[in-house]
C-alpha cells in the first residue's frame, strides 16, 4: 500500500459522478455485464481484484447471485468506501472488503471458482506473475473475467502516449494485447479470449471530454476545485488522440482454467 493514495476521497467522488456511484472506470453495470457474458456466476465464489469503491462487488452478490465475493484493493479509501457501499447496498453476508498489500493473492490454491477484475491491473505491472497467481487459486474449470487499459505494442510508447501517461499522474503499467496472451497462456489457461473495446472507449472518451468542458464546468470546478478539474481536462485532452490511433485500447480478458 502506498502511503500516499492515487484514489483519495475527491478522485473517487469525480469518478463516480462520471462514470456511476461506485464505479471508479468508464462503461458502469453494461460494461460488467459485456465481461461476464455467457459465463455464469450464481453460486459461485468470486474475487474482485481491484475492487474500488466497491459497486462491481456488490452487483456480482446481488445480481448475478455469486454465492461470496472478496473484494480485494491495496488503497484504503477506496476500500473504505466499499464498505460503505456494501452496508448500504444490504451485501454484507455475501460481500466481503479487504486491504491488502501488492504481491501474491491472499487465497489458497484451487480456493476460488471466477476471479474478476474491472479496469484495475493496470496498476499491476508483471502480468506474468499476476497470470500464474490467478492461476493458482482458481479451482480447476475456474474463470479469469477482466477488462483493463491496454497498449497496442511492446514498444516505447509514443510521444503521444507518453504524454498522456504523463498527463495521467498515476502508475499506469500498460501491457500489450499480445503480451496478456502469452502471460496467460504460459499459466496454464484455455480459452484464451481478447476482446478490443477501444472504438467503444474512444467515443465515449470523446463525450467524456465535452461533458468536462460543457456547460457544467463551472459547478464542477466549485465542486472539485480549478485546479483538479484542469488536471482532468489535460489528461482527456491527451486521451483521445492516443484512443484514435488506437495506442490506448481497452480490452476484455478471458480465460478458463482447464479441469
Amino acid at each position: 500500500m502506498s502511503d500516499e493514495a492515487l484514489y483519495d476521497q475527491q478522485v473517487i467522488a469525480f469518478l463516480e459522478e462520471l462514470w456511476g456511484d461506485g464505479f471508479l472506470s468508464p462503461g458502469g453495470v453494461d460494461e460488467v455485464h459485456r465481461i461476464l457474458k455467457g459465463v455464469s456466476i450464481k453460486g459461485k465464489t468470486v474475487i474482485d481484484i481491484g475492487c474500488g469503491s466497491g459497486a462491481c462487488a456488490v452487483l456480482l452478490a446481488k445480481e448475478y447471485g455469486a454465492k461470496s465475493v472478496v473484494g480485494i484493493d491495496v488503497e484504503k479509501p477506496v476500500c473504505d468506501a466499499a464498505v460503505d457501499r456494501v452496508q448500504v447496498d444490504g451485501a454484507s453476508e455475501k460481500v466481503t472488503i479487504r486491504l491488502v498489500e501488492p504481491g501474491p493473492l491472499p487465497f489458497g490454491n484451487e480456493d476460488i471458482d471466477i476471479v474478476f477484475s474491472k479496469d484495475s491491473i493496470i496498476h499491476i505491472p508483471d502480468k506474468e506473475t499476476l497470470a500464474f497467481e490467478v492461476y493458482r487459486v482458481l479451482k480447476p474449470g475456474g474463470y479469469f473475467l477482466a477488462s483493463d487499459w491496454l497498449i497496442s505494442h511492446d514498444h516505447k510508447p509514443s510521444p503521444e502516449m507518453a504524454e498522456y501517461l504523463e498527463a495521467e499522474g498515476l502508475d499506469f503499467a500498460m501491457a500489450s494485447p499480445a503480451r496478456y496472451e502469452k502471460a496467460i497462456k504460459t499459466a496454464g489457461f484455455v480459452e484464451v479470449e481478447l476482446v478490443n473495446r477501444n472504438s467503444w472507449y474512444a467515443e465515449v472518451a470523446r463525450a467524456e471530454l465535452e461533458w468536462l468542458l460543457g456547460n457544467k464546468k463551472n459547478k464542477l470546478i466549485e465542486k472539485y476545485g480549478k485546479e483538479f478539474i484542469n488536471h482532468q481536462i489535460n489528461a482527456w485532452s491527451k486521451m483521445v488522440p492516443v484512443l484514435s490511433s488506437g495506442e490506448h485500447c481497452p480490452h476484455h480478458i478471458r480465460a478458463r482454467k482447464p479441469f
